[in-house]
């Protein structure tokens, strides 16, 4: 009976799922693609701690995004996964270990903008891109440890592994004793990879925001890019982190694995491509690429879309004349 609920969710949800993930595919690839070559670049050239943070932050995206259609052919199969095993452990661990990684980048790019306003002269000082490319070191490490539970869980248990009893499902159902080893771990993940990088984002942009519109001579455009960074990374953290984080703590509380985790999974999947409005508000050179590949796409939209309205427009016309010179036909004939 449980086996046939959970087969008619997952029936019931599959066009949910799979719209959000060719959403996010389709909108997140190639703007991750386009921030990732400006950031390259401006590493390559002149790097500071903030480009290399966001450089970091879209390969976090990028991997998700490149492992995004594994879950596209499940979410096609009612849930079950059709591909190799060892592609279910390995698609799980990059998606989660992408979600915790982005939590760390978005933290400290909000702390590198709070220093740069609130210290200026100090922070100028001592701002070293080797202190952004260490911190990246270390929340790449700590991000990945914290998602290897997705492969301990599955040598936990030899007999059963991270898939269910028909071995048709990934990662969904477990036994008693992956599930001792997984709920405090999920635990941690809430307390410290969420907790802890949310609410020094809010102090930081709160006060980042504050400061910058306090300051008159600052110009009006560059408070709007403040005002628009900090409410993008706070929408980020709110809508695609906190749902499937807490469903940990009811996780936990409960003492199972939740059903409905698939859907806060899906919201958190919406930040590969939510991310590229904060490197907008967080970079004018990628104002610039977004600006210039717009106007690049819609160039050769316009060049495409003329030349095909032309000979309608043409025929159209000779339509018309024709009309009309019947019409004068008649009107002659009539007054003859």
């Amino acid at each position: 009976m449980a086996t046939d609920a959970k087969t008619m969710s997952a029936t019931i949800c599959t066009p949910v799922v799979l719209t959000v993930y060719i959403f996010t595919f389709l909108i997140g690839l190639p703007s991750n693609l386009l921030a990732f070559y400006t950031f390259l670049v401006k590493v390559r050239q002149k790097p500071t701690p903030v480009d290399i943070l966001l450089l970091n932050l879209t390969i976090s995206d990028i991997s998700l995004l490149i492992f995004l259609p594994f879950k596209m052919v499940e979410a096609i199969s009612d849930g079950a996964w059709p591909l190799p095993a060892f592609l279910c452990t390995l698609t799980s661990f990059i998606f989660y270990s992408s979600i915790y990684i982005s939590s760390l980048f978005l933290m400290a790019i909000s702390v590198e903008r709070y220093l740069g306003v609130a210290f200026p002269i100090k922070y100028k000082l001592r701002r070293r891109p080797a202190y952004a490319t260490a911190a990246s070191m270390v929340f790449w490490v700590v991000g990945c440890a914290h998602c290897s539970i997705v492969y301990i869980v599955q040598y936990q248990d030899l007999n059963r592994t991270a898939f269910s009893d028909n071995r048709s499902h990934c990662y969904e159902d477990f036994s008693d004793k992956q599930l001792l080893v997984l709920l405090p771990v999920r635990l941690e993940l809430f307390l410290v990879l969420f907790c802890l990088p949310f609410t020094v984002t809010i102090f930081c942009y709160v006060n980042f925001v504050r400061i910058l519109v306090a300051l008159p001579n600052i110009p009006v455009r560059r408070k709007q890019r403040a005002v628009g960074l900090a409410v993008a990374t706070l929408f980020n953290f709110v809508v695609c982190f906190a749902p499937y984080n807490l469903s940990h703590v009811v996780g936990f509380v409960q003492n199972k694995s939740p059903t409905w985790r698939v859907y806060p999974l899906l919201l958190s999947t919406l930040n590969a491509a939510l991310d590229p409005a904060i490197f907008y508000f967080s970079s004018t050179a990628v104002q610039r690429a977004f600006t210039k590949c717009l106007a690049g796409l819609w160039h050769k939209l316009r060049t495409f879309v003329v030349p095909c309205h032309l000979p309608c427009l043409t025929c159209c016309g000779e339509g018309g004349r024709e009309v009309e010179a019947a019409s004068g036909d008649e009107a002659e004939g009539s007054t003859t």
